[in-house]
C-alpha cells in the first residue's frame, strides 16, 4: 500500500505576526488567512531495500538511512526527519522498510508557509499509514510542537492550523498554545471578487524568516512600545478585514492591507527592503490599492488588491521587476490523505 497527503499553502490576509509567543501569550493574537491552490504533498511507500530514504523532490535532495529509532537532526531534510522521530517516540512504528518523499508547490523561504504545511502533510502520511487517532487540532499542534519545541524552528502557530483545517479562518491565539479557528462562512461572490482582485507575486527571493522573527520576540521580551503598538494595530487589522469580506466590502480591502503594509515594518528590521519598498510603490502607482508581504517579510510573496480592472497593468508592472506571477485559486479544504495500491 502507498499512503498519500497534501495540505495547502496559505495567504495571510491580516494579523500577521500576532501569532508568535511571546505576544500571543501576553496579549493575544489575530489573524485572517485563506488557504489557496498550492500544495505540500507527502507520500510513504513499502520497498524492497532495508532501511528507510528520505526524498525531497523540489531540493533534488535524498538521503537513505539503515532502519533506527531516531534520524539524525543535522540541518538536511530536518521537517521530514523531526516527524519521524515523534512518531516513533510517541507510537513506535513497525519494522519495515520504506521511502518518504515530499514536494512543495513553492519553493521554502517563499512566505506561504510552506515549512509548516509539509510538517502537516508528513504527519498527515503517518497518521493515514498508522490510523492514528488525530483530530484536526491535534494534528496543527502536533505539527507545531514538532516545529517549535523538538526542531527549535521560530516561528508562529498560524500555517499548521491553516494547513490541516483549510477555508478562509479568523485565528485567535492566546497563552498556554491555545488556538480557536472561525471558519469564516463567505459569499461566493465575495471571495470569487476577492480572487479577481489579489496578484500575488513571487519576487524570486527567498529569505530566512527565523532571524526576522527571533528579533519580533526580543522586541517583546524587552518591551519595545513601537513593536508591540504595531502588532495591536495588525490584530485590529485583522478584525478590520474580517468584517469588510463578511460584508462584502471588498472595496476597503486595499486600503486594509496597505494599513498593515504600514504597521509591519514598525515590527522588527528586514521585514522590508528596498527592493520590495520600489515593488509596492510602483505597484500602486499601476492601480493596486494596497498590499502586503507574506510571512515574515524580507522576501518570498508579496500580495496585492487590484480593484476594478486594474490587475491587468500591476501585473505588467511587477514583471518589470523579473519576479513571478503566480496563479491560484482559494481551496475550502484543509489536510487530506488516502491510500492507494
Amino acid at each position: 500500500m502507498i499512503y498519500r497527503s497534501k495540505a495547502p499553502l496559505r495567504l495571510g490576509l491580516a494579523g500577521g505576526g500576532t501569532d508568535v509567543s511571546p505576544y500571543s501569550d501576553e496579549y493575544g493574537g489575530a489573524i485572517l488567512n485563506a488557504t489557496i491552490s498550492l500544495y505540500a504533498h507527502a507520500t510513504i511507500e513499502p520497498m524492497e531495500d532495508n532501511g528507510i530514504i528520505i526524498e525531497a523532490h523540489d531540493r533534488k535532495e535524498e538521503q537513505r538511512f539503515t532502519w533506527c529509532n531516531e534520524l539524525p537532526i543535522n540541518g538536511q531534510l530536518d521537517l521530514v526527519k523531526g516527524v519521524y522521530n515523534r512518531i516513533q517516540k510517541d507510537y513506535g512504528l513497525p519494522i519495515s522498510n520504506f521511502k518518504i518523499s515530499t514536494f512543495v508547490d513553492a519553493p521554502a523561504g517563499s512566505g506561504l508557509g510552506t515549512s509548516s504545511t509539509l510538517v502537516v502533510a508528513i504527519i498527515g502520511a503517518f497518521t493515514e499509514m498508522l490510523k492514528l487517532p488525530l483530530g484536526d487540532y491535534d494534528i496543527a499542534h502536533y505539527a507545531y510542537d514538532i516545529e517549535r519545541n523538538d526542531l527549535q524552528l521560530a516561528g508562529g502557530k498560524q500555517d499548521q492550523y491553516a494547513a490541516t483545517f483549510g477555508g478562509v479562518n479568523f485565528m485567535e491565539f492566546y497563552a498556554n498554545d491555545k488556538v480557536i479557528v472561525n471558519p469564516l462562512r463567505i459569499k461566493q461572490e465575495y471571495l470569487n471578487e476577492l480572487e479577481n482582485n489579489l496578484v500575488l507575486y513571487y519576487t524570486s527571493t527567498s529569505r530566512e524568516s527565523a532571524y526576522i522573527i527571533k528579533e519580533q520576540q526580543k522586541n517583546v521580551t524587552q518591551k519595545n512600545e513601537k513593536s508591540i503598538e504595531a502588532m495591536h494595530h495588525l490584530k485590529d487589522q485583522a478584525r478590520m478585514m474580517k468584517e469588510a469580506l463578511l460584508k462584502g466590502r471588498l472595496h476597503e480591502f486595499g486600503e486594509i492591507l496597505d494599513y498593515g503594509f504600514q504597521q509591519k515594518r514598525n515590527m522588527a528590521h528586514n521585514i522590508s527592503n528596498n527592493l520590495i519598498e520600489e515593488i509596492y510603490n510602483a505597484a500602486k502607482n499601476a492601480g493596486a490599492t494596497g498590499g502586503k508581504i507574506s510571512g515574515a517579510g524580507g522576501g518570498g510573496f508579496m500580495t496585492f488588491y487590484c480593484p476594478k480592472n486594474t490587475r491587468y497593468k500591476v501585473i505588467d508592472t511587477l514583471n518589470k521587476f523579473g519576479g513571478e506571477i503566480k496563479k491560484y485559486q482559494f481551496t475550502e479544504n484543509g489536510l487530506t490523505t488516502w491510500t492507494t495500491l
